[in-house]
């Protein structure tokens, strides 16, 4: 069954060891052979920025990134093929893997509009405006003075819509997200969990989940150990706990995946790298019927996507049967 991931870091992994080769780096958790192996059909590359980065070297440090994703990833990789609209995942062929570009938190064109943009026209699909920490967008969830978005970051949501790019939610404060959920048109969490089955910060609350599903948002669930519960190494049923919670609260067709391989040093068991990615649609498979796992797998992106609002049928992109 072919997957849609809608969050890894092997760009940040990349431009931190630029030795590595995305085609089969074993360092690299989600690595072209590895992709082939696990069924991936579409996976999103974050550009992430360090908080310690100077303010005046993160514009700089996300070009490169960038940079990377089109000439490591792109140019150097024929099988993987740019996402530039929603609408080129439905020509991706059957040995194809579609790349969608993000970026996670806004501290990479701080309160300059000319560098978002130009971002935009790079090729961002989606826009979470922090990583935990604080910028000049909104707090993150790991600042505690835990305030919402500034009226910069309330237009970086308006522009997001205007642009039909994802705002995503995924680290951001709690009051934060409330501000996004009043203004976007494109809301979503890339890589988060419930807290009301592991209680971490970095979790969503089952309001918060409810709010996300009511205005056709999707969570897509995360494979960081911590995420998933407290302590010990969690087994893939601890993962589909997450999982089960989220459609008792009414999210069976708003629930995706996002791994967030390459930002994560500790695995849930028999899910340590894409390649394993089968290892979990089997397990779901045990509980849910098959059009359900569809959906978790890649169906439920496919019917959130901006301006194809309209159900995929099965059948219809035959990249993803």
């Amino acid at each position: 069954m072919k997957i849609i991931d809608t969050h890894c870091d092997a760009l940040y992994k990349i431009y931190k060891n630029p030795k590595l080769k995305y085609a089969d780096s074993n360092e690299l958790q989600t690595n072209m052979e590895r992709m082939s192996a696990g069924g991936i059909g579409v996976q999103f590359f974050a550009v992430f920025i360090e908080p310690e980065v100077k303010s005046d070297e993160k514009f700089q440090a996300a070009l490169d990134q960038v940079n990377i994703f089109h000439t490591e990833l792109l140019a150097a990789n024929p099988k993987l093929k740019k996402v530039s609209a929603w609408q080129d995942i439905d020509k991706l062929k059957e040995e194809e893997v579609g790349a969608v570009l993000t970026l996670e938190g806004a501290d990479a064109f701080g309160n300059d509009i000319n560098k978002l943009n130009t971002l935009y026209e790079l090729g961002v699909m989606s826009i979470g405006l922090t990583w935990n920490n604080a910028n000049l967008c909104a707090d993150g969830v790991g600042e505690p003075r835990g305030a919402g978005l500034t009226e910069w970051g309330k237009e970086v949501v308006k522009l997001n819509n205007q642009h039909h790019v994802f705002t995503d939610i995924t680290h951001l404060s709690e009051r934060g997200f409330w501000d996004v959920m009043d203004i976007a048109d494109y809301p979503m969490a890339s890589h988060s969990n419930s807290r009301t089955i592991c209680d971490h910060p970095r979790n969503l609350t089952d309001r918060q989940a409810q709010a996300l599903f009511n205005k056709n948002g999707f969570i897509s669930v995360v494979f960081c150990p911590d995420f998933i519960k407290q302590e010990g190494t969690p087994e893939i049923s601890d993962l589909i706990k997450h999982v089960e919670h989220f459609c008792s609260l009414g999210g069976v067709k708003d629930i995706c995946l996002g791994s967030d391989f390459d930002g994560i040093s500790s695995f849930v068991n028999r899910l340590e790298d894409t390649s394993k990615y089968q290892n979990l649609i089997n397990e779901l498979l045990k509980h849910y019927k098959e059009e359900e796992v569809r959906g978790f797998a890649y169906n439920n992106f496919l019917n959130h996507r901006p301006g194809c609002r309209l159900k995929i049928e099965r059948g219809l992109n035959n990249a993803f049967l």
